[in-house]
């Protein structure tokens, strides 16, 4: 594939070669109805970008495959079979992953120095947590994320979860030993998410840790808004089940 192709700029490029005026959001018309002073500080050309998928883009019912080639590069780029991107950031498709591996009234081992947003999915979602404790290292006074061992025995206090969330690399950058908590929960025949939102850079470099899906992983999201330089949004898709890894601000992957 001709990863020197960006199908998403491409589309805006031409948008804007074209002149089209569309009639709906966002309201500023491109900049044409925007303050003088904030086209001042931010620049014409963030509004002349800021475009719907709709009216001469992409769109569901007379799609160009714009949104799907730039998902097929990313796919081939992560060596995966399947790519979706999302919006809201890695917060949004954590809630969803969860949701798709429990729903309301059951569990879910969860690594306990989990962000705020696998929180508020849990309370949304009624998902059930057991909490599982990182390991603190008081040497470096920092928490690593729960190993294998801390796996296999929260799955021996709780037999009936669902799978587990493990949130790896930390904001502190301790990785977890993706592999070894996988098959801890393979063996028990529950899926592995996770929330690798800090290691979006981790495919694209062999002395980088191993990134989660390499790590045998079932699903994980990832972020390149956060480590990839990814712009902060994306447009917006679901996805399925089977396995797969989330990267883009934010894209799914399925291996």
């Amino acid at each position: 594939m001709d990863h020197s192709r960006a199908p998403v700029l491409e589309a805006i490029e031409d948008y804007r070669r074209a002149g089209g005026l569309a009639f709906t959001p966002p309201g500023h018309k491109q900049g044409r109805g925007a303050d003088s002073r904030v086209l001042d500080l931010l620049g014409r050309d963030a509004f002349a970008s800021d475009l719907l998928t709709l009216n001469g883009l992409d769109d569901r019912r007379m799609s160009r495959g714009i949104l799907g080639q730039a998902q097929e590069l990313m796919a081939d780029a992560v060596d995966a079979e399947h790519t979706f991107f999302s919006t809201c950031g890695s917060s949004l498709s954590v809630k969803s992953a969860m949701l798709a591996v429990a729903g309301p009234g059951e569990r879910l081992l969860v690594s306990r120095n989990a962000h705020k947003s696998v929180v508020a999915g849990l309370v949304i979602s009624g998902v059930h947590p057991v909490w599982v404790r990182p390991r603190y290292d008081e040497e470096h006074h920092v928490a690593h994320p729960p190993g294998p061992e801390e796996t296999k025995a929260a799955l021996a206090e709780a037999p009936d979860v669902k799978g587990m969330l493990l949130i790896t690399p930390t904001d502190y950058g301790t990785c977890a030993d993706i592999r070894g908590v996988a098959r801890a929960l393979h063996d028990a025949d529950k899926p592995l998410i996770v929330d690798e939102a800090w290691g979006a850079h981790y495919p694209f470099h062999d002395d980088l840790p191993t990134w989660a899906m390499d790590g045998e992983a079932d699903l994980c999201v990832t972020s390149t808004h956060k480590m990839g330089g990814g712009p902060c949004c994306s447009p917006p898709s679901t996805a399925g089940a089977g396995r797969w890894s989330s990267t883009a601000k934010n894209c799914w992957a399925r291996r």
